[in-house]
């Protein structure tokens, strides 16, 4: 199964210890999915069998029927009957992605007004949402912050879709930190060959035109380590050296050495 499959499972498997709870969450899957909703008249108990698998059926006993006269914001005054209603929600409606891949969670509402119940909802929870016009008057509400989405799956007590959430979240940071370092140090690398191969070059202009052997001491040092270490770093450079200086003083000689060679090329044009 998908990851959203699971999810819409695990709420399926949820039952709620509160009559209010229970009554929210049915009011949700009939405005937001009545697909597969029926009730059992002799036993007065609702049945939702989930049309994307005839497997996911729950059954609601919310002592008697729902009624009509009673408003939604009523049915869902309480903290935890709200939860329930956006657990409701996303089992008839809604879908999230599968975590390895990307970060998306929505709920499509079939009209503007229950679209707005929903971001009302979870504005409650201080879940910012976006949305989106779908088909005909359909309205999708959704967000795609990893720290949200987790704290969805909280608040719809689906915890074992947020446990694994968190897990494969905390595996994609660090394979993150992991690739962004490599890819930093390659960078650094190459920076670092590329500034060799030119101090090289300039290194063997100097040689070949007016000499090593009437530089400085310190600048004649440095042309000779840099010569025999073509790859190596600043602070490498710095240990050969004798004796020794500090890498910004193998910096700082570089430097002279530079504008030499520059001086040089310019002379020559």
């Amino acid at each position: 199964m998908s990851f959203s499959q699971d999810v819409r499972e695990e709420l399926i498997n949820h039952y709620s210890k509160q009559v209010r709870c229970r009554k929210a969450e049915l009011a949700a899957i009939f405005m937001y999915g009545s697909k597969g909703l029926s009730l059992d008249t002799e036993r007065g108990i609702y049945i939702y069998t989930d049309p994307r698998s005839a497997d996911f059926r729950k059954t609601f006993n919310i002592n008697g029927r729902l009624d009509a006269s009673e408003s939604i914001d009523r049915i869902i005054s309480k903290p935890d009957a709200k939860r329930a209603f956006l657990r409701g929600a996303f089992i008839a409606s809604g879908t999230i992605s599968d975590p390895r891949k990307d970060y998306h969670f929505e709920i499509a509402c079939p009209d503007k007004g229950t679209a707005q119940l929903i971001i009302k909802t979870l504005q409650y929870f201080d879940i910012p949402v976006k949305t989106v016009k779908g088909n005909s008057d359909r309205v999708v509400v959704y967000f795609k912050d990893s720290e949200n989405i987790s704290l969805i799956l909280n608040i719809m007590e689906a915890n074992k879709a947020m446990m694994e959430f968190e897990n494969i979240h905390i595996e994609r940071e660090l394979r993150g930190a992991v690739n962004r370092r490599v890819n930093c140090d390659t960078a650094n690398i190459n920076k670092a060959i590329a500034a060799g191969a030119r101090q090289v070059a300039d290194i063997e202009l100097i040689r070949d035109t007016i000499g090593l052997d009437d530089l400085e001491d310190g600048l004649r040092d440095i042309c000779t380590v840099r010569l025999d270490n073509p790859d190596a770093s600043l602070s490498e450079l710095a240990e050969l050296l004798t004796p020794k200086v500090g890498k910004s003083g193998v910096n700082h000689r570089l430097r002279k050495i530079s504008k030499m060679a520059e001086d040089i090329r310019a002379r020559a044009k």
